[in-house]
């Protein structure tokens, strides 16, 4: 368990981009949603195969699509055309279109499966299986729909920040529970006139206000906007963790599976993502912002060979790292160029002398939920944005 690993743009693309390159945002180019990676640039997926690695990408790409953007150092893709859908999505497949029926997230760990099955048992491999869950607008399976239904989820301590004592930024970003949810995000009825995509309201006087779910659809009235407020965020929670249920299901499935091939404990599993996410967090759902919840990168990793079980890594460590790291365990140089560093060391109970003390943040993106540029640096114990 890496309790310290940080994303360095905490947006989609971006992360992805320095995860794969091991490089920061201001040199792979990909410094927002948009400016997508260039396949020409190496990476660590082409460096694996041109040592003999066996290379497949599954699910979320985000990267870009067409020839400039699509995966480039894989022997076989398939992936989502942006963020994808959670049913029936369309993959790209090697440069062809195809559409899916299903859920995402069973689809993603069966094609990733598949592939593992296929694969010529003589050479290692290196497979992304990349989810596109719990992405926005959090539209969990049908066997999880009625999971948490009668359950009152606790609330974060700072859901009903007001900014007062924040920056000018934070009181203008656009991605507040209360009053940037569309009725799509919570699976409400628009009323006459109104869009799936249009904000829901949030008047401070809520006599004669209500909501309609899809799921009842029967008008529910709030005696106060504070009511309204946890409505609103008991909706936008429990789908989101109906979707994490696909992802940890699957997870099991692929774990189960690697175990039926008898390759579990020969294979080094990671388990991230590419960035965290405020889960009303001040009041936020997303990310952007060099705010602990949202810089901060789930980071699990598995190999019994070489990482002992129980192991906690509280040093610094970045989505930089990712790829030197991946390398080192091919036994593969790390590049010049890289501006990350392996982390195998720190498995071992090793701390190089010359470890990161402090990790470097730059976000760039401002339209979008009006998240200002910003940029910081995070130490152990200090944080300056």
């Amino acid at each position: 368990l890496f309790k310290n690993c940080f994303g360095t743009n905490s947006i989609c693309e971006p992360s992805r981009a320095a995860i794969l390159t091991g490089t920061y945002n201001h040199i792979n180019g990909v410094t927002t949603i948009g400016a997508h990676l260039d396949n020409r640039r190496e990476n660590a997926a082409k460096i694996l195969q041109q040592n003999g690695y066996q290379t497949a990408a599954f699910g979320k790409w985000h990267l870009g699509e067409g020839p400039e953007h699509c995966p480039a150092g894989f022997d076989e893709w398939k992936v989502l055309i942006g963020q994808g859908e959670y049913f029936n999505p369309v993959f790209i497949e090697n440069g062809k279109s195809a559409q899916r029926p299903g859920y995402a997230t069973d689809i993603i760990t069966d094609l990733t499966m598949d592939y593992i099955r296929r694969r010529k048992k003589d050479r290692p491999f290196f497979v992304q299986c990349h989810h596109k869950a719990p992405h926005r607008p959090w539209e969990p399976n049908h066997i999880h729909k009625t999971l948490f239904q009668n359950d009152q989820l606790p609330l974060p301590a700072t859901l009903f920040d007001d900014y007062s004592d924040r920056s000018r930024a934070a009181q203008e970003a656009e991605m507040r529970i209360d009053i940037h949810m569309q009725y799509r995000d919570l699976k409400l009825i628009p009323p006459p006139g109104k869009s799936i995509k249009d904000f829901i309201p949030h008047p401070e006087n809520t006599e004669n206000f209500f909501l309609v779910p899809e799921e009842t659809r029967e008008k529910v009235f709030f005696k106060n906007s504070r009511e309204l407020k946890i409505f609103k965020y008991q909706r936008y929670i429990k789908d989101y963790l109906r979707c994490i249920a696909s992802i940890d299901e699957n997870t099991g499935r692929l774990l189960d599976f690697l175990k039926d091939e008898k390759i579990l404990d020969d294979t080094v599993i990671i388990y991230t993502s590419d960035q965290g996410f405020f889960l009303g967090d001040h009041g936020w759902y997303d990310k952007r912002f060099m705010y602990e919840e949202s810089l901060r990168m789930p980071y699990i990793m598995r190999y019994p060979r070489a990482i002992k079980a129980g192991t906690v890594i509280d040093e610094i460590t970045t989505n930089v790292d990712f790829a030197p790291t991946w390398l080192d365990f091919a036994g593969i140089p790390r590049p010049d160029y890289y501006q990350g560093y392996s982390q195998r060391p720190l498995l071992n109970g090793i701390i190089p002398d010359d470890w990161q003390q402090s990790m470097y943040y730059r976000y760039w993106m401002h339209l979008g939920h009006y998240v200002s540029a910003h940029y910081g640096v995070r130490t152990r114990d200090y944080k300056l944005i």
